[in-house]
């Protein structure tokens, strides 16, 4: 079941869910108002002539930050990663999904690709990946509200939550936008019997 505002509540001041820093204000009827933070990965697409998930690829992205004074662009078709300023804490039992928000979709801000789903057992800022699917571009402000965040109870709690050493939980702790690490996948999946 998805939990409501009074459950959302309960569960924070429990300590059982946690999402830091946090206002009274961004609490909404069944979820919670997250914001962008300042650090965003921007992609160098001259620098390689096509993505090896085999591969780390540390150069295909620059950090950018945005300043207080002025907005990041982000033009017509451009992906970008950004994070939440908000630090998230779930427990064992409990399983989240990162939305976002109607006001930006309804102007072509789209906050995630893939990644919506938040496992139990997550602790760390969550990695927003951002598209600008209009025609025209669009201001990020540093704090501004990105998305927002819904809990659901699980029927029991997970035996192997997220972060776990046998799942090699790749994210866990990230405070800042974290690269792909898909290379990963094939350095675990792909190696050799006996090897």
């Amino acid at each position: 079941m998805v939990l409501s505002d009074k459950t959302i509540r309960e569960q924070m001041k429990a300590g059982r869910i946690i999402v830091r820093p946090f206002d009274e204000k961004d609490l909404q009827p069944a979820s919670v108002d997250l914001h962008i933070d300042r650090r965003l990965l921007a992609f160098r697409n001259s620098t390689e002539p096509y993505i090896d998930l085999r591969k780390p690829m540390a150069d295909l992205t620059e950090v950018i930050e945005i300043p207080d004074d002025r907005p990041f662009i982000l033009h017509p078709g451009e992906f970008i990663l950004g994070s939440t300023l908000e630090h998230i804490e779930i427990p064992d039992d409990v399983v989240a999904r990162l939305e976002g928000k109607s006001s930006l979709g309804r102007i072509g801000l789209l906050i995630h690709s893939t990644a919506g789903y938040v496992d139990p057992g997550w602790k760390g800022h969550l990695t927003l990946e951002l598209t600008n699917v209009s025609r025209l571009p669009v201001t990020l402000y540093y704090g501004m509200r990105i998305g927002q965040i819904s809990f659901q109870m699980m029927s029991t709690p997970v035996e192997r939550p997220y972060g776990s050493k046998a799942l090699g939980s790749r994210y866990q702790g990230q405070q800042d936008p974290t690269a792909s690490r898909a290379h990963l996948d094939f350095d675990h999946y792909l190696k050799k019997p006996g090897s």
